[in-house]
């Protein structure tokens, strides 16, 4: 031990700065000769401080007070000591939700192309989201491990990088490694957090430096990783849709644990400056004759492999119905009156958002439908926010994303929110946090044609209403004067180990008086 801290005197730095690998040898020779006392002894400081270690040694000396021990040296010069040129697996990391596999939708580079960080290598489909899968290194493409449509698993390869530019991979690694399956706890030491208010938004250096080079605040950026984190597929979606003129997620009251006060209220809604946001509409569906030549065997994936899933966990609820019609006519004048002041300040503006904020106002008065329970049936876990799920159509089939908080916004915030969700779906760049984390479900099959439906409970949730066409109907007024009105019908499904009928019996009459006279739902409106 004496004679190796003789050899790392100051006349031998040069030793550690020009031939990192035979010091590394002699390092390692020497830390074999130790006991684990002396393994975590600080080396001199003459030697660490003359080196430049990388970013994650440097994390890792701060757990010693004097500097790097022995075995920090020896794996801060084992990074060191990695060559430009080589040749990297770019493995696929967690995505979250449990996700241990994805198809691969479309390749957005060629063996032979140059990449850098932070470029879309391919677009992947889950069970339960698209996502866009981001470079983490600067080099070129050397192998691509999948084709289209094959099944890619987590922590597995998914393409074959050689370094530029005389990175090493694991520095590579320390710049943007949020969604590194390996490097979690790197990940976590080296999150930045950003505070506004009460508001925390969590991100890597890198995104950071991204969110700087575009002059973009991370508090206005929807963050789709672990607690909110701001992924690199976040930032790079929200200078995609500035540019595109989509209309932007907002930053909300983030959800709560506890019910919020009495006094708590949404803050106005501020004039967008982005302009005004129309969705395509879908082309009318002719029915085609399908032609088949020849049986064939399909393999169950996607968003179709989720579906099958749920519907396991759902058939396992005893549900029951009830069914209601809502007199909307003058829900139907107030809504051309909202519709020209979204239209003012570019927000599309439907009856969805009315149906939403009203469900939410009901909600307050009957949190039992606002639960949730475990698989077995055995605890219920209320819950505070108001996380409002709505079924639509989308190129990979029919999803249900949420609207969080709606019991802190308002009736401009949920229909952006809503312009937000249903243009990312219609591209198919819905991201999991939207997908996820409902606690009650509307489902407007009014839309697509229909009045009644009997519609089923998304677990956990306990209870789920589809919204029907709504149709011009002869009715009698209070005088016996046949008018015409603006009648929808509603069907409710719940969940009947945990509620009765006449709970939503009485449910279903608050929400339908909210529509039938908008001026009380105005009223109790926070």
């Amino acid at each position: 031990m004496a004679s190796f801290m003789r050899f790392l005197q100051p006349k031998n730095v040069f030793v550690y700065n020009r031939f990192s690998s035979g010091l590394q040898s002699s390092l390692r020779h020497h830390s074999s000769c130790m006991n684990q006392q002396e393994r975590s002894q600080p080396l001199p400081s003459c030697l660490w401080s003359s080196s430049r270690p990388t970013k994650r040694a440097k994390q890792s000396m701060s757990c010693s007070r004097n500097g790097p021990t022995f075995s920090t040296a020896i794996r801060q010069i084992s990074i060191s000591s990695r060559s430009c040129g080589e040749v990297v697996q770019f493995k696929l990391s967690d995505i979250g939700e449990g996700i241990m596999e994805v198809v691969v939708k479309e390749w957005y580079v060629s063996e032979g192309d140059t990449v850098a960080q932070f470029d879309s290598i391919c677009e992947v489909q889950s069970d339960k989201a698209s996502v866009t899968i981001t470079s983490r290194f600067d080099g070129v493409v050397k192998k691509l491990h999948y084709e289209l449509e094959e099944t890619a698993n987590v922590g597995m390869p998914l393409v074959d990088i050689e370094l530029a530019g005389g990175a090493s991979a694991s520095q590579e690694e320390d710049v943007s490694g949020e969604t590194s399956s390996d490097s979690d706890s790197d990940t976590e030491r080296g999150a930045v957090s950003t505070t506004r208010g009460k508001a925390r938004t969590l991100s890597t250096p890198a995104v950071k430096r991204l969110a700087m080079e575009h002059n973009i605040s991370l508090n206005d950026v929807h963050g789709t990783g672990k607690d909110g984190r701001v992924l690199k597929e976040d930032m790079l979606r929200h200078v995609e849709q500035l540019e595109s003129g989509v209309p932007q997620w907002k930053p909300v009251a983030e959800e709560l644990e506890p019910p919020p006060p009495p006094s708590s209220t949404a803050k106005p809604i501020k004039t967008p400056v982005v302009p005004p946001f129309t969705p395509t509409p879908s082309p009318p569906r002719i029915p085609v004759r399908a032609v088949v030549g020849q049986d064939r065997t399909e393999p169950i994936k996607g968003i179709h492999k989720a579906m099958v899933k749920a519907m396991v966990r759902s058939n396992a609820i005893p549900h029951f119905g009830y069914k209601d019609e809502v007199d909307v006519t003058e829900l139907v004048a107030l809504k051309s009156h909202f519709k020209a002041a979204a239209a003012a300040r570019g927000i599309q503006f439907s009856f969805t958002p009315l149906f939403i904020k009203a469900a939410s106002m009901a909600l307050s008065f009957f949190p039992e439908i606002n639960m949730s329970v475990d698989e077995q049936c055995e605890n219920m876990t209320y819950k505070a926010a108001h996380n409002i799920g709505f079924a639509m159509d989308s190129p990979q089939g029919l999803i249900v994303p949420n609207v969080k908080n709606v019991q802190a916004l308002t009736l401009m915030e949920v229909a952006l929110e809503l312009n937000r969700i249903m243009a990312l779906g219609l591209q198919g760049k819905l991201g999991q946090a939207d997908l996820t984390g409902g606690t009650f479900t509307l489902s407007n099959i009014g839309t697509i044609g229909g009045t009644y439906a009997d519609p089923i409970i998304f677990a956990p949730e306990v209870a789920i209403g589809a919204i029907g066409r709504m149709q011009v109907l002869p009715r009698f007024d209070a005088d016996g004067d046949l008018v015409k009105a603006h009648i929808m019908k509603i069907s409710w499904s719940a969940d009947h180990r945990v509620l009765d009928g006449a709970t939503i019996a009485r449910f279903s009459n608050l929400w339908k008086s909210y529509l039938e006279q908008p001026a009380t739902m105005l009223m109790d409106m926070k």
